[in-house]
């Protein structure tokens, strides 16, 4: 089941990136003023989407396994994304050497290894995935507060020196329109504000309660708040948490000006 796990991290990034997008909000008074409390700290998607555009260097490292080595190229407004990798062992044409770049503009998936188009649906597919869900790890602690999740408070846990406020995330199958919905525990910090780490399930890989754990590290960067360091974490058998995964941003510039066409694939 470990290895399971962690050769599927890809499936859980991406389940991850769905769950917390959907529509229709639903919480209680006390997980209500937590996330306003985080909104008040980073200051929303307006504020992120105000900069225009971001590019950042990504390390996405499964160590054994592996790394994939980007530069991200995003623009806010359509959710326009590109970018370019000088190491792709996981995620993007894994065994193949050359420089692998792909684009999203407007819903449209493209993919070229050394400058040759790559059309295998396989490969167009995994581009659609990674854009996505790349675009999504940058903006995740912005979009929070999107409509169609629903909170629940569940008390208080001391981790280390902090106390930190629980609160249950789900939301409704009618929405999602999946058998199994993924659920999580965000731990909210009562001096930052922000969400320092979070627990998750992940029922379509039989794991049914929410074991696996990120952890995340902040950095303001022109006056954004950003989790330039996430790290998961999976139970073994005597139930001890294990490193699976390290991902970092980096190099992190916003408003360069890009426009869709920029990152068109010709």
């Amino acid at each position: 089941m470990v290895s399971q796990i962690k050769s599927s991290l890809a499936s859980i990034l991406m389940a991850l990136a769905f769950t917390f997008s959907i529509n229709a909000q639903n919480t209680d008074a006390k997980s209500a003023e937590l996330l306003d409390a985080l909104v008040a700290v980073n200051g929303g998607y307006k504020t992120l989407a105000a900069k225009k555009d971001v590019q950042f260097h990504y390390v996405y490292d499964n160590f054994e396994k592996g790394k994939d080595v980007s530069l991200e190229r995003h623009i806010f407004h359509g959710e326009h994304s590109w970018a370019s990798y000088e190491q792709h062992d996981l995620n993007v044409m894994p065994g193949k050497e050359g420089i692998a770049m792909q684009s999203y503009v407007d819903n449209k998936p493209a993919l070229t290894l050394d400058g040759k188009a790559i059309t295998d649906k396989k490969a167009i597919a995994g581009t659609v995935f990674l854009r996505k869900v790349n675009f999504y790890w940058f903006t995740m602690m912005y979009k929070l507060k999107n409509p169609g999740t629903n909170y629940k408070y569940l008390g208080t846990e001391k981790v280390g020196d902090i106390t930190f406020d629980k609160v249950s995330l789900v939301y409704d199958a009618d929405i999602t329109k999946k058998e199994k919905n993924d659920e999580y525990i965000l731990y909210f910090n009562p001096i930052t504000h922000l969400v320092d780490q979070f627990y998750f399930s992940l029922p379509d890989w039989g794991i049914e309660k929410p074991i696996l754990k990120m952890t995340l590290a902040y950095e303001e960067i022109d006056g954004i708040l950003l989790t330039t360091v996430r790290k998961g974490y999976m139970p073994n058998d005597k139930g001890d948490y294990i490193p699976m995964g390290v991902f970092t941003f980096s190099q992190i510039k916003f408003n360069n000006g890009f426009k869709k066409s920029d990152f068109m694939l010709h």
